[in-house]
Formats: structure tokens, C-alpha cells, sequence
């Protein structure tokens, strides 16, 4: 009956403050982060790590792998930063990646606060939860990809169309980019009054990987 084996417990979690879901007043003051799943032709599972700035809903991130640990995602936030500036806070859920100690301690030596949700409320995390949707039907559920890379290529082109060339309607019909160029700086502290976004591939154009994934 295996009575002398000890009996595995789920690690409990603490309490988490509620916060209300608001939009930042500047750029850089909260990024949402998530993950997402899907599969290859060849049945190889793959996972998404997506950052966004609530400011201007901007994507500022989509990494594709089989794995993707907390080390991983800090190497990602560090070469975010590195171009995009420190956020002052990242807003997630209770994935083991997103508790680990080691995001926690990476977090209290950037001094970035560790915004958690209530655990089973994804809509605390409204923002990137409503840009994994669009993601996922115009990306991950529109092609079928043979290998990761393929995957992250055609993600990177989409993500710069989704900043550039597709209007929001809760930005007051802006692209994220535009309403970070027109609204980004009026409220920035003096000394943040640039703020760069995802480039674009000009050697790689979406509208004709798709007809290529499509052929």
C-alpha cells in the first residue's frame, strides 16, 4: 500500500494583493507577460513567451522554444531592457517559471516589482490575455509550421504589423506605436523621451511568408 512513502503536497502559494487593472499613464511602468503552447507538423510541442507594455499594448516580445525556463525569460527581459529601457514593474500569473526563485531574485536586484495575479483570474491580466487571442488566431492557429524557427519568423513579421499597421480601438483607433509616439513622451519623467520598438525584418515581409506557408 506504499504507507511508508511520503505523500507529495502542491506548494502552497502566498496571498497575492489585488490590483485592479488600469492602464499605465507612461511607458514602461507595467509589462504583462504570459505564455502560450502549440504543436509542430511532427507533433513537437513548442511554447510562446510574450511581453507587452500595458501603456500602448505594444508587443515588445514573442519567444518560441521547447523549453523555455525562468532562465531563459530572464536572459529575454535582459536583452528587453537592454533596448527598451526597465520597466517598473511585470505583471504575471503563477506559472512555475513566473515563481521561481530565481526570477524573484533577478527582479529585487533590478528593483522591478513582481506584479502576481489571483491564481485561476486570468482576466487580472486582461491586456496580454486579449493580445494571445489575436496571436493565436491570426498566427498559431491560421499556419501550420515545420520547425520552430519557421514559427518565430513568421511570429516576428506579424508582431511588427500588429504594432504598425493594425489600429486598437481601446488606443482610440492609434496602432500602438502611433499612440506611443503621440501620448508615450506627454507624461514620460524628464530624461525618458525615447522609447524604441520591435524593427522590423525588411529582408522578410509577412504577406509573403503567408503565401509561402500557404503553398
Amino acid at each position: 500500500m506504499k504507507l511508508n512513502l511520503r505523500r507529495k503536497c502542491k506548494r502552497r502559494l502566498p496571498l497575492r494583493p489585488q490590483e485592479s487593472l488600469v492602464q499605465p499613464l507612461i511607458p514602461n511602468l507595467t509589462w504583462s507577460m504570459d505564455f502560450m503552447y502549440d504543436v509542430l507538423n511532427n507533433g513537437v510541442k513548442f511554447r510562446t513567451f510574450n511581453v507587452i507594455d500595458d501603456f500602448n499594448r505594444e508587443a515588445l516580445n514573442i519567444t518560441l522554444g521547447t523549453s523555455i525556463t525562468s532562465q531563459r525569460v530572464i536572459r529575454e527581459l535582459d536583452r528587453l531592457i537592454e533596448w527598451r529601457g526597465k520597466p517598473e514593474g511585470l505583471r504575471v500569473d503563477n506559472g512555475p517559471e513566473f515563481i521561481a526563485q530565481a526570477l524573484e531574485n533577478w527582479a529585487n536586484e533590478k528593483g522591478i516589482t513582481l506584479k502576481f495575479i489571483p491564481k485561476g483570474k486570468p482576466h487580472k491580466n486582461g491586456y496580454v490575455e486579449r493580445f494571445n487571442r489575436s496571436y493565436r488566431e491570426e498566427v498559431l492557429d491560421s499556419y501550420s509550421f515545420e520547425t520552430v524557427r519557421q514559427a518565430q519568423i513568421i511570429s516576428n513579421a506579424w508582431l511588427w504589423t500588429y504594432n504598425n499597421e493594425r489600429p486598437h480601438s481601446s488606443l482610440m483607433y492609434h496602432t500602438p506605436v502611433s499612440f506611443l509616439l503621440k501620448y508615450g513622451k506627454l507624461h514620460s519623467p524628464q530624461g525618458h523621451t525615447e522609447f524604441p520598438t520591435f524593427q522590423q525584418d525588411i529582408n522578410i515581409k509577412l504577406k509573403s511568408l503567408i503565401l509561402n506557408a500557404t503553398n
